[in-house]
Order: C-alpha cells, then sequence, then structure tokens
C-alpha cells in the first residue's frame, strides 16, 4: 500500500507563487511515475504536470506550461509542484497521484492510469 501525503497549499495573490509537496511511505518510490491533477469546484480532475520514474521525462497541461515545474528527489520519497505566475482560475484541490507500473517512458496524463491518489491540498488564488 503506498501512501502519498501533499501539504503546502493555502492561499496566494494572483501572480503569486506557491509550492506543493508529496510525500510517499513507501521505500519503492524511486520506480514511480508520479503526476500532479486538480479539481476545480464543479469540474472534472484534470492533469496538470507529470514526471517518470528517473525525472528524465516531465509532461505539463498547456493551461501551466511554463508557469509550473515538477520535480522529484527519490532520496526524499517526495515529488514537488512549484507554481508561479498563479491565476484564479488555477484555484482548485491538486492531488498528487503514484503510477507503479515499471518504468513507462513518458508520464500518463489520463488519471485512469494512476495507481495510488493522495487527499489533495487545496488552492485559491485570489484576483
Amino acid at each position: 500500500q503506498v501512501q502519498l501525503v501533499e501539504s503546502g497549499g493555502g492561499l496566494v495573490q494572483a501572480g503569486g507563487s506557491l509550492g506543493l509537496s508529496c510525500a510517499a511511505s513507501v521505500r519503492t518510490f524511486s520506480i514511480y511515475t508520479m503526476g500532479w491533477f486538480r479539481q476545480a469546484p464543479g469540474k472534472a480532475r484534470e492533469f496538470v504536470a507529470g514526471i517518470t520514474w528517473s525525472g528524465g521525462r516531465t509532461d505539463y497541461a498547456d493551461s501551466v506550461k511554463d508557469r509550473f515545474i515538477i520535480a522529484k528527489n527519490n532520496a526524499k520519497n517526495t515529488v514537488y509542484l512549484q507554481m508561479n505566475s498563479l491565476k484564479p482560475e488555477d484555484t482548485a484541490v491538486y492531488y498528487c497521484s503514484a503510477d507503479v507500473r515499471p518504468f513507462p517512458s513518458v508520464p500518463p496524463t489520463d488519471a485512469r492510469e494512476y495507481d495510488y491518489w493522495g487527499q489533495g491540498t487545496r488552492v485559491t488564488v485570489s484576483s
């Protein structure tokens, strides 16, 4: 069983920055592909960013490209999401997820490909 715990959400003004962290309680974290998704009120969960097991390949939703950065520290069993130039439309609950399939070449963008999920952390961007 993999437990994922997100932290770092909060309230920030438009144009500001916020960093999210997701800690995994499993020793095999280094081989997992990790993803960040978000869900705004009344909307479906959507892909934000993903990173392969080694950190060698990342992918971003068009809406966050050039503003958000995903990173993975296998030594700390932690994946990060640095969010810059935040906009009110970034307001959502952000979820960390883990794909335990062995060594995919690219991070999946479909939530159904991920096996484990954190409880979510809320991000609110005020205008």
